[in-house]
């Protein structure tokens, strides 16, 4: 389909309005399923929490008081539902994407909790603690747990264009527009889909226009009109000269009543939200960028975790390390474990280690299969490599053959989790922006691994070590190294 940029016809206005209207209503009705999904789960999960309580506290002989405790167990999971909804726990500009949504329904778990004991210790009602302490601790477990499970689901319907997305006019300059476009449809999981733009008069041309694919459908004049003409629930403002402080007040007055969201898009980009904050300073709303964290307490406890799991899982696996040595020793001659020079904190080389899973003369064969590289960087990668060996192919597929670097987290040359140790041959490449890649320890796992590992591009790979970097946190290391697990499992990228 066409979109002209200027001066719709009312046949076309009538035939593209109900058209973008029918996929609109569609994404609004998997937008009420998947919220009327999530609250039936949260239900379920308080429910089940409640009576987990009360069976683990009371087991098969029942309680030995007077209070009616299944009044209790119903009046607890009504107020718990309440306090979820009174939270915004169910709001739709937080479902589906970020970590918000989990914050919100742990932190209303935890207010409740709160209210209930102190509640209870004003009226003096002599409810049993081990009952309501057991039922608040797996509820605050499992109700952000069901929302992730939901949440993937959410994600594979995304993934296939069948599950509920909002529906993003983008307003700004044209390179601007592209830039987030181009962003949102890489992070197609985050669930906005582009649907139009809006540019400046001066930039449109006559007839049908479109900017990397997405359709041109007005300029800065009549962005609600065009907003209606795409059915948008998302008007997205980036960068403009002509989108002055005015022109943006005045758009907000325009939007109100009419159900949809304005989103300001600034400049910047790949900084995660906890170091993001808003000051309101003489009436403008300031945003505050913390600088990154490269030492202090926080990066000497996570060099102390690193260190302490490093142990605790050598000692867990070592039967697994001994037994894949075995296989290695009897597959093929040479040596157990790879060592190469690999470039770490600060530009520092060190000896990485892996268990062989390539034949021991390898390196002199790049040359050779050069012309069958697969990677758009630096990087050597063969979906089909003939220097790979028949166990080697086994622990590659599984990740195994990077479990000794577990001795390189151990003597403090990797962490568990980092951007990718690079080779020598490619920081020699580095500009001074990839180059950051360098100011923390390389790790096990990363973003890499969890998004794809060996089919990214280069760029998305940088990108993605460039982001660790400079939002790095002990919170964000435990949610790779969860996702680490499923990424091994399903054996994304691995070859």
């Amino acid at each position: 389909m066409r979109w002209p940029a200027i001066a719709l016809t009312s046949n076309y206005r009538r035939e593209a309005f109900a058209a973008n209207a029918a996929a609109a209503a569609s994404a609004y009705a998997r937008k009420r399923t998947y919220i009327r999904t999530i609250a039936f789960v949260d239900l379920v999960l308080v429910t089940a929490a409640v009576i987990v309580g009360y069976l683990a506290r009371f087991k098969a002989s029942g309680p030995d008081t007077n209070i009616p405790y299944v009044p209790v167990g119903l009046g607890l999971v009504a107020l718990w539902m309440l306090m979820l909804m009174w939270t915004r726990c169910y709001d739709d500009r937080i479902l589906g994407y970020g970590a918000d949504e989990y914050r919100r329904v742990v932190g209303a778990s935890l207010k409740l909790a709160g209210g209930v004991a102190v509640a209870g210790y004003l009226a003096d009602v002599q409810v049993a603690r081990g009952f309501l302490g057991i039922a608040f601790v797996v509820g605050t477990i499992a109700l952000p747990t069901g929302r992730y499970v939901v949440r993937k689901r959410l994600q594979r319907a995304r993934s296939r264009e069948r599950g509920w997305s909002r529906r993003v006019l983008v307003v700004g300059d044209a390179s601007h527009v592209i830039e987030l476009a181009h962003q949102l449809r890489r992070d197609w999981y985050a669930g906005y889909q582009v649907v139009g733009a809006c540019i400046p008069e001066a930039l449109l041309a006559p007839g049908s226009q479109h900017l990397d694919g997405v359709p041109v459908v007005g300029s800065f004049r009549n962005i609600l009109d065009a907003a209606t003409v795409v059915s948008a629930d998302t008007v997205a403002v980036t960068g403009s000269e002509e989108l002055t402080a005015r022109r943006l007040r005045r758009l907000g007055w325009q939007m109100e009543g009419t159900g949809i969201d304005l989103v300001l898009a600034p400049a910047l980009t790949d900084v995660a939200g906890p170091r993001i904050h808003t000051r309101p300073v003489a009436g403008l709303p300031l945003i505050h960028v913390e600088s990154p964290e490269f030492r202090g307490a926080r990066k000497a406890l996570k060099g102390f975790v690193d260190r302490a799991t490093a142990v605790v899982a050598l000692l867990l696996l070592g039967p697994l390390l001994i037994a894949i040595a075995i296989a290695i020793r009897v597959d093929t001659t040479g040596p157990v474990f790879f060592r190469q020079r690999r470039v770490g904190l600060g530009g520092r080389e060190f000896n990485v280690y892996k268990f062989r899973s390539m034949v021991v003369d390898a390196d002199s064969m790049v040359g050779a299969l050069s012309e069958y590289n697969e990677s758009d960087g630096l990087m050597f990668k063969m979906r089909r490599d003939p220097r790979v060996t028949r166990v080697g192919v086994i622990l590659r597929k599984w990740s195994l053959d990077e479990l000794p670097q577990l001795f390189n987290v151990l003597v403090g040359d990797m962490s568990l989790v980092g951007p990718r140790p690079p080779l020598p041959t490619e920081v020699a490449w580095y500009d001074q922006d990839i180059a950051r890649r360098l100011l923390v320890k390389p790790g096990m796992t990363g973003l890499w691994q969890v998004s794809g590992r060996s089919d990214l591009s280069w760029e998305d790979g940088i990108r993605l070590d460039l982001y660790y970097v400079e939002n790095w946190s002990l919170a964000a290391d435990v949610t790779i190294l969860w996702k680490t697990i499923g990424a091994v499992i399903h054996r994304r990228g691995a070859y």
